[in-house]
């Protein structure tokens, strides 16, 4: 689990002339989408509801600044609940976990909150009644991926993970006119498309999942900074390094015209260099990236003299989760009738 960040002390970023007026274009959606937004208040309301500690299998989500925030209200961050004392509450991320965990927890007496997000648990579902009809299935997605390894402990028998297009080439399968492709939820929409085109190639008879798997939070942010790259110096992309979406999109905005793109978790992590005959800087977050660590990017920048912001927006995002069930009552039974999945939301 990482250990809090101490900033680092450095001079503020100076206003240095460039050619044409400086401005920043903020692409929007960005930021918290649903599942995350579900995930994290899980968390604050099993502290609320059960007092701390509380128990976090891996990252609650994969941000740095979120999770070090929990740490200092009472969870406690474990790789695996073999960590956990016995009859403890614990909350499974928003990336899943396998049936293997589920039932590790069970047999620890564990109380045990799942905070996977319902996109994501879509999936799972996909993997099990596709096993379940002798498919074999092969995930798209990262080897080592929190997310890859819950979706493929769903039929650990029937999965095959196809880590990029290049791996589609030697893709190995039983039978060709029984086999599906499912996704990660958090990758690059056109990596993924490119590596579904080099499967079916090879799999003419590759079937597609019931519906699109990329989740509309990865897919808007992308088509977001798209907009945003062709017009831009320099991108800038608010996420954690573990954060799969973040790093797809700094990827996403050079594959789409920004003359350079780097990720940052925090605004002292802005070099000077970067701002060298920029005038115009694409600012986006991941998924997983409260508003406040892109505002004070933007605050960071303005003392640059990067000053005239202006939003580009491509989608509007209303979509929200219900809260895990054992949260949603309070302590005296009421009903916690808290609206997830629009706090943050841009």
């Amino acid at each position: 689990m990482p250990v809090p960040r101490v900033p680092r002390r450095r001079e503020r970023l100076k206003d240095i002339p460039v050619s044409g007026d400086k401005r920043v274009l903020l692409a929007s959606p960005r930021g918290y989408c649903a599942g995350v937004d579900r995930a994290v208040v899980a968390v604050e309301k099993a502290l609320e509801r059960f007092g701390a500690p509380v128990y976090v299998r891996k990252q609650i989500v994969h941000n740095i600044h979120v999770v070090t925030e929990l740490e200092q209200q009472g969870a406690i961050f474990v790789d695996e609940v073999d960590e956990v004392p016995e009859g403890a509450h614990v909350v499974f991320s928003a990336h899943g976990v396998s049936p293997a965990v589920v039932n590790a927890a069970s047999d620890r007496g564990l109380n045990a909150i799942d905070a996977t997000c319902p996109l994501v648990t879509k999936v799972h579902r996909e993997a099990v009644r596709f096993a379940r009809d002798d498919y074999e299935i092969l995930l798209i997605g990262h080897v080592g991926h929190e997310e890859v390894e819950g979706t493929a402990g769903e039929a650990p028998d029937h999965v095959t993970i196809v880590g990029s297009p290049d791996e589609a080439d030697s893709v190995v399968v039983r039978d060709p006119s029984k086999v599906v492709w499912l996704s990660q939820t958090t990758l690059s929409v056109d990596e993924t498309m490119e590596t579904v085109r080099r499967l079916r190639e090879r799999f003419p008879e590759l079937q597609d999942p019931p519906s699109d798997d990329i989740c509309y939070a990865t897919q808007n942010r992308q088509v977001a900074i798209k907009k945003v790259a062709k017009d831009a110096d320099l991108v800038i992309v608010v996420g954690s390094a573990n954060s799969s979406n973040s790093v797809r999109l700094v990827e996403v905005a050079l594959e789409h015209g920004a003359k350079a793109a780097y990720r940052v978790d925090y605004a002292d992590e802005v070099e000077q260099e970067w701002l060298e005959g920029v005038s115009t800087v694409g600012v986006t977050s991941g998924a997983s990236v409260p508003e406040v660590l892109v505002q004070e990017v933007l605050e960071e920048l303005a003392g640059a003299g990067y000053r005239d912001v202006r939003e580009v927006r491509t989608a509007e995002e209303d979509l929200m989760f219900s809260l895990p069930k054992e949260l949603r009552q309070d302590a005296e039974g009421r009903r916690d009738d808290r609206a997830l999945g629009g706090r943050s939301r841009v």
